[in-house]
């Protein structure tokens, strides 16, 4: 099970006798910790590296590489060129027979199910050939850039679509996991915590819930196709710092939550339920970690596709709905076509609900009518299932400090690494994204105070239960964020009139 204990790896390595200290995000890429391993041993950030433990043994260079000390430091030891040769002369033959199949454009449906092939079978002599542990990460990065390459060549982009539309080759059927009581319990509450679960296990546990509202039963879903349709939901959420598949999980969870804790089971139709619970499974599917914001400032193929309007949101729907046109991944097939119609459009309209742009609009209909609120009015029940997907999708500050703080971590970094790439494309940067001006008060205390709670207050209009579930916590976090404010300001000041007392001095 995963840990948030730290947000931060300490690795110490042993280069040329000097011990050396090495601390990284534990988000980090393994390309991202290799680059920086080479920085230490002072190579070429393209340097392929060997490292060893105390025994000699081999030791990935990944995130979850095991924990040591300045007493047991790993040891790094360049590849030469010669212990490589084989797997570049593999990568080169792919790529040159790859390259000879583009001069035959005009039959593009040949060359889709060739390059879709070839990579499925250099996939597998990659595992068959039993290469050691650093040498299958490293071929793996590269079938990764080879294709990005071959789609960025393709306006086509049949490679990234043909990922989009099936499940994952080179992952097996995830093992049912049996959910304990104390689980099963435990998922139903805000205070769930989703760092103790791997991608496996959230898996199930999001089968689970299905299970449990009834939904594989009352629509006859198929239960194969169900589990399909996760872990292509899985494969389809890219490893960001924040907008990643344990954000999905936690949407989700947190939907469920909000539908046992409100009884919205009494109040909705198993439909409305059905759609409430997909569109937050699928509401950021491969959100590429630059928000709306960049891509219509940089002029992105998503903002271009979409005409600037919503246009991540609009993709999290297409690659949702490219999903489900698979035989083998549509949980829909039993429905009639009218059904579907009606399914399709509720769960576009959460999913562009998310859109953070459209928020005072929404919550400003919503406030028009939860005085007099009508089940049985469908615009006032899209309304509602609009909000619910909204305070579920922001609802992390919901959960305890311990749960919470690290997915502030997380944002900011991601918010850091769209600054960062703003400033170098010379584009504009949100003071709230920028690494030089924010701070994890400043970041939280105007959204909690000004988004969160006015919101979730609103809600709690027609669930007063929530209060004490939900509401309650983010004026204890917003009061927390305050406090830390007060000290970083007193710091600040403390430190301004040193600074100032040894210019005096210097005088």
């Amino acid at each position: 099970m995963g840990s948030a204990s730290s947000s931060y790896r300490v690795i110490y390595l042993d280069v040329e006798g000097r011990i050396q200290k090495v601390v990284f995000s534990r988000f980090c890429s393994p390309c991202d910790i290799k680059e920086l391993f080479c920085t230490a041993l002072g190579v070429p950030r393209n340097t392929n590296l060997s490292l060893l433990d105390s025994t000699g043994a081999m030791v990935s260079i990944d995130p979850t590489m095991p924990h040591n000390t300045e007493r047991s430091p790993y040891r790094v030891v360049p590849l030469t060129g010669g212990q490589l040769a084989d797997k570049e002369e593999l990568f080169q033959n792919v790529l040159t027979q790859v390259a000879e199949q583009f001069s035959r454009a005009f039959k593009i449906n040949e060359l889709k199910t060739e390059v879709t092939n070839r990579l499925a079978m250099l996939e597998k002599r990659v595992e068959l050939e039993g290469m050691k542990v650093v040498e299958i990460e490293k071929c793996r990065n590269d079938i990764k850039k080879l294709r990005e390459e071959m789609t960025s060549r393709n306006n086509s982009n049949f490679l990234e679509d043909n990922k989009k539309l099936t499940p994952r080759r080179d992952v097996p059927s995830y093992p049912k996991y049996h959910l304990s009581k104390e689980t099963v319990e435990a998922l139903r509450l805000p205070t769930f915590d989703a760092w103790q679960w791997e991608p496996n296990e959230m898996l199930s546990c999001l089968e689970h819930m299905y299970h449990d509202l009834g939904l594989v039963r009352d629509f006859n879903i198929n239960p194969i196709t169900l589990k399909r349709w996760l872990l292509c939901i899985h494969d389809n959420y890219k490893n960001n710092p924040f907008h990643n598949f344990r954000h999905c999980f936690c949407v989700t969870q947190m939907m469920y939550s909000m539908i046992c804790l409100c009884s919205l089971q009494e109040r909705f139709t198993q439909v409305d339920v059905l759609i409430l619970m997909t569109a937050a499974v699928c509401h950021d599917l491969d959100h590429p970690g630059f928000n709306n914001t960049y891509q219509v400032n940089a002029r992105t193929d998503l903002a271009v596709r979409y005409n600037d309007i919503s246009p991540l949101e609009n993709h999290h729907c297409a690659v949702a709905f490219q999903i489900f046109s698979q035989p083998d991944c549509n949980i829909f097939s039993t429905f009639d076509p009218e059904s579907f119609k009606q399914i399709r459009q509720g769960t576009i309209t959460l999913i562009l609900a998310t859109d953070m742009a459209r928020h005072g609009e929404i919550l400003d209909s919503f406030k028009q009518k939860v005085d007099s609120f009508d089940y049985t009015d469908e615009e006032h029940s899209t309304c509602l299932k609009m909000v619910l997907i909204k305070c579920c999708d922001i609802s992390n500050e919901v959960r305890p400090m311990e749960v919470a703080e690290p997915w502030v971590d997380c944002l900011l970094e991601e918010y850091f690494m769209q600054s960062d790439r703003e400033k170098a494309e010379g584009l504009p940067v949100a003071p709230f994204m920028d690494r030089e001006k924010v701070t994890k008060p400043t970041a939280q205390i105007g959204f909690i105070k000004f988004v969160l709670i006015p919101m979730f207050e609103t809600v709690m209009k027609l669930f007063p239960q929530i209060e004490e579930a939900m509401v309650q916590p983010l004026r204890e976090s917003r009061d927390r964020y305050e406090e830390l404010k007060q000290i970083d300001d007193a710091m600040n000041e403390v430190q301004k009139m040193k600074s100032e007392n040894l210019t005096m001095k210097k005088k």
